[in-house]
C-alpha cells in the first residue's frame, strides 16, 4: 500500500523515455527511481552526507505490471525496506496517476564502500538515525 511508503516524487514519461511500440523502455524506469531515492534523501538531510564512505549500487530489480506512455505522470513511492550493518535496500512501486494503476516495483540495494580500499563499511549511526532507522 502507498501510504506506507516514506517518500513519494512524481514525474512525467518523455518521448526519449519511450521505445519503438510507444511505451517507456524497460531501461528508463531505473532514472526515475534515482530520482525518487535523491528526493527522498534531500528530504531528509542526506543528499550530501559527508563521512569516510560512499554508497554503491550492488543490486537492482524491476518487476514490470503495466506500460506507461509518453506524457503519463508517475509516482513514485520510495521507502527504505531493510538496513543492515553496511548495506541497505530501497523499495519503489511506481502508480500512472490519475488513476494509480500500478506500473512497475522494484528494489535498490546499495552497499557503503570506502572507495581507496574497496571495502565495506558500516553504515554510520547518524546516517541511520535521519532515516529514522537504528
Amino acid at each position: 500500500m502507498t501510504d506506507e511508503y516514506a517518500f513519494t516524487a512524481r514525474t512525467r514519461v518523455g518521448f526519449s523515455d519511450t521505445d519503438a511500440q510507444g511505451v517507456v523502455y524497460y531501461g528508463r524506469y531505473n532514472p526515475y527511481f534515482d530520482l525518487a531515492r535523491v528526493e527522498y534523501l534531500r528530504s531528509v538531510g542526506l543528499l550530501r552526507y559527508e563521512s569516510a564512505g560512499e554508497f554503491v549500487m550492488r543490486a537492482n530489480d524491476v518487476e514490470y505490471f503495466a506500460p506507461a506512455r509518453f506524457d503519463d505522470e508517475l509516482e513514485i513511492h520510495v521507502r527504505v525496506a531493510r538496513l543492515g550493518r553496511t548495506s541497505l535496500t530501497y523499495e519503489f512501486a511506481a502508480h500512472k496517476l490519475p488513476e494509480g494503476t500500478l506500473m512497475v516495483t522494484a528494489h535498490q540495494t546499495l552497499v557503503y564502500v570506502d572507495l581507496a580500499k574497496r571495502v565495506a563499511l558500516p553504515i554510520p549511526d547518524d546516517y541511520k538515525a535521519r532515516l529514522g532507522v537504528g
